[in-house]
């Protein structure tokens, strides 16, 4: 049999580099116990407040060079004009000496007491002024995600009534998520502020409703538009006829919609986009879902996605359970890699996260204190199989240009400045893969 030849293709040094990344399980939504109101802080309750130096140390260990990071905002922001830098302080400086640069995740599901919860019209003014401070502290830091995945931050908070408020009603729904993406959007522009080439990093859960009768089809349709409302606003776009009259049926004001139209920050933008087995939901009642599974899978939720927003697209969440957790990364990865072939600019992929993680069997909102083991480490810090795959996925593939065609300046200036000045190589590779 004749051998297929093509010569060796020599990747070009000067290029920006695929972006692999994983991150530190930071969520702090407060649930409801019988002993009362308890905030669930993964920070805590995964180790990483005790093991921080050494969970840098591991992300590099793994060659990644990426990592989605959550300081503990509720900790932080201590009233109006009132901040403690003390933890960031403390660990920036070392990520950034290890050259370990930071998606900046400045919001995971929960707000500081005093602010109550999504409910409150004051949070997004806050929030930005937050913001501004935070990027005024650390002019080094490029990529945020101000608001880690709004739909599900209002979904479970005022839809499902699992988080925070605690509520279950369309117009609670409608309620949290206009807060949400306007803290989101007055983030961006008091960021901007600070950093006029800052790159936002959409971090937000894709979803898709599957009908289980007939008589539930348009309701399922229902939720498969209002799946896009969080970033149809954020990102300026006029929402469909139906989802206008949802929003204003409850309780969105057309100056509250107007606000929305009224900035396009797109050139800003990379939409990331999270994808679980659990993200495709079976309607089985009109107001019930359950877990459908994988049924189409990450590229086709993620080409409804892009086919929306035509913007850069970055795989931003993802884990599954031993003994299945290999399996998928390399099924995630073959669907990442078709995407790129097929035309979308996919330009990075998440394994999230770092370590194990506790209680998201019940999406936390039980306390049990068990673990779920999803993470690359456990959380004795030891490597797990799909952690050592991982490693081997980075290593093979660490020249893979950042985008699939066209002109690889999506990072600017970023290899040239931020990276020379925390002592990483310059030239986009992994620090472990480059020294």
């Amino acid at each position: 049999m004749m051998k297929y030849y093509q010569p060796q293709q020599r990747p070009n040094p000067t290029t920006q580099r695929f972006m692999f990344a994983t991150g530190i399980e930071c969520s702090y939504p407060t649930i409801l116990t019988a002993q009362g109101v308890k905030r669930r802080d993964q920070l805590e309750e995964c180790g990483h407040y005790r093991y921080w130096r050494e969970d840098l140390h591991l992300t590099r260990d793994l060659g990644i060079r990426f990592l989605r990071y959550g300081p503990p905002y509720y900790r932080m922001h201590l009233g109006a004009d009132r901040y403690d830098w003390s933890w960031t302080d403390l660990v920036l400086p070392e990520m950034q000496r290890l050259g370990i640069v930071p998606l900046m995740d400045l919001c995971h599901f929960g707000v500081p007491d005093w602010l109550g919860d999504f409910q409150n019209p004051e949070f997004p003014r806050h929030f930005a002024d937050y913001a501004r401070a935070f990027a005024e502290r650390y002019p080094w830091v490029r990529f945020y995600t101000p608001m880690n995945e709004m739909y599900i931050a209002a979904e479970f908070s005022a839809w499902y009534g699992w988080w925070n408020e605690r509520l279950t009603s369309h117009r609670a729904f409608v309620t949290a998520l206009k807060h949400i993406v306007r803290a989101n959007v007055e983030a961006m522009l008091a960021i901007m502020q600070q950093r006029q080439d800052a790159l936002f990093i959409q971090s937000e859960s894709s979803e898709y409703t599957h009908a289980s009768r007939p008589d539930l089809a348009d309701e399922a349709e229902m939720f498969n538009e209002r799946r896009f409302l969080s970033l149809d606003l954020n990102y300026g776009r006029r929402v469909s006829s139906g989802m206008y009259a949802y929003l204003r049926d409850n309780g969105m004001t057309e100056e509250e919609y107007d606000f929305f139209l009224r900035y396009n920050l797109r050139e800003h933008c990379i939409m990331g986009n999270d994808y679980y087995a659990a993200n495709e939901h079976l309607l089985v009642e009109e107001d019930r879902s359950v877990y459908a599974g994988e049924v189409f899978g990450y590229y086709v939720v993620t080409r409804d996605y892009f086919d929306r927003y035509n913007l850069p697209v970055m795989h931003t969440e993802t884990n599954k359970e031993e003994p299945d957790a290999e399996r998928w990364l390399w099924k995630t990865w073959a669907n990442v890699q078709r995407l790129r072939r097929d035309g979308v600019p996919l330009c990075g992929m998440t394994w999230y996260s770092l370590t194990d993680q506790v209680d998201w069997d019940t999406a936390l909102r039980e306390a049990n204190g068990r673990v779920n083991p999803l993470g690359l480490y456990d959380l004795d810090r030891k490597l797990r199989p799909v952690g050592a795959a991982y490693k081997r996925l980075v290593g093979q593939w660490c020249d893979t240009p950042l985008l699939p065609n066209g002109p690889l300046t999506l990072l600017g200036r970023w290899d040239q400045e931020d990276v020379a000045a925390a002592g990483a190589p310059a030239a986009g590779r992994p620090p472990a893969l480059a020294e």
